[in-house]
């Protein structure tokens, strides 16, 4: 089972162990040897799925949106971001060179397109900007790829 992410960042702390709790929940639903799991790596439920995916025993493989990707990430993130690229199986790019919204979108397609399954932690609200989790929401839908929405019932986004 090849399942993609995408997701919410800057979630309050609350809804982050709330949405951590789900995340192991799907992936312990899997088969460890048959699990793969797909994330850009970004803080919040990206990195947060990748972790569990590695814990659970599954694969990880990662999608760079772009060259300067890790940079435009908060500093306290990269020690995370680090390890986790170093732990993958396979690193997916996208051939762009600038962390813009365009790049993300690009890299949230090739996810998708990897993807026999896309986790999706979305308050099913419209996206706050181009690339953004209902972009990648509504990608996955027109290409036919099944989404699982993880939102904690009641919770709310800053």
């Amino acid at each position: 089972m090849r399942l993609g992410i995408t997701g919410h960042r800057g979630l309050s702390s609350e809804v982050e162990a709330q949405v951590r709790d789900q995340l192991a929940k799907v992936v312990a639903d899997c088969d460890p040897k048959d699990l793969v799991g797909i994330s850009c790596i970004a803080d919040g439920p990206d990195a947060w799925f990748a972790e569990a995916v590695l814990a659970h025993g599954g694969r990880l493989e990662v999608v760079v949106p772009a060259v300067h990707y890790r940079a435009s990430l908060p500093d306290w993130h990269h020690p995370v971001y680090d390890e986790l690229i170093d732990r993958a199986a396979d690193v997916h790019h996208t051939g762009l060179r600038e962390s813009t919204s365009q790049a993300h979108q690009a890299g949230s397609e090739i996810l998708v397109g990897l993807a026999d399954r896309l986790i999706a932690v979305w308050d099913g609200q419209p996206a706050r900007g181009y690339g953004g989790t209902a972009d990648v929401v509504a990608y996955a839908r027109r290409l036919g790829v099944p989404v699982q929405i993880v939102w904690p019932e009641g919770a709310r986004r800053d």
